[in-house]
């Protein structure tokens, strides 16, 4: 299997940095912590680059609240300069190892979403169902198919860091952005202790 070095310089690039930080701000540009953070832009981008630079980079604490939607869930949310770094850490990972997920793995991925999705399934059901010929066993009015819907309980909080950076390492074998992974699942961890569930966006 091939793995990929030298990446860390290119993630903590200032071009990167700035792209990452373009993502970053979408659809967020008159929320106070954005006009903060680029009220001194230049400063701020130069400090993220030099702490990833020198491996003195840390995340700061996870900020909890409460969404109902309608579900109760405990949400942490990372602060934006934070959220930059991620942003820098996948657009050099996502390119990686986008191209081992299957097909139809439609969540957080460019050129698909919920319309793919649907779309996906009604081939699927058009072949469970030979295109709509309904002919089961049982009558004529039945077709023999399975579908599965599940949700895997507090996954964000027990997902197994070990595991799951040992299956990063089959891919990347930079240990610079390793660090920097291990640096961010480490703060996931501290801030989603008793319950809490984190931003998709948080968890690489």
């Amino acid at each position: 299997m091939k793995t990929h070095n030298h990446l860390f310089q290119k993630l903590y690039s200032m071009e990167n940095l700035v792209l990452a930080w373009k993502k970053a701000r979408k659809g967020k540009t008159k929320k106070d912590y954005v006009i903060k953070f680029e009220r001194d832009l230049k400063k701020n981008l130069s400090d993220l680059h030099n702490e990833l630079k020198y491996k003195t980079y840390k995340p700061k604490p996870l900020v909890n609240f409460v969404l109902r939607d309608p579900k109760t869930r405990k949400i942490s949310k990372s602060d934006f300069r934070d959220r930059v770094v991620h942003h820098a850490a996948f657009n050099i990972i996502e390119p990686i190892f986008d191209k081992i997920f299957i097909n139809d793995s439609c969540a957080n991925r460019k050129g698909k979403g919920s319309l793919y999705a649907l779309e996906r399934l009604d081939i699927y059901i058009n072949k469970v169902t030979q295109n709509g010929k309904l002919n089961g066993w049982f009558n004529s009015n039945q077709t023999k198919g399975h579908c599965l819907k599940c949700d895997i309980k507090h996954y964000f909080q027990e997902v197994d860091h070990k595991i799951l950076t040992d299956i990063i390492r089959r891919k990347i074998a930079d240990e610079d952005v390793i660090w920097l992974i291990n640096q961010i699942l480490s703060n996931v961890a501290e801030g989603t202790v008793g319950g809490g569930r984190t931003p998709r966006r948080v968890c690489l």
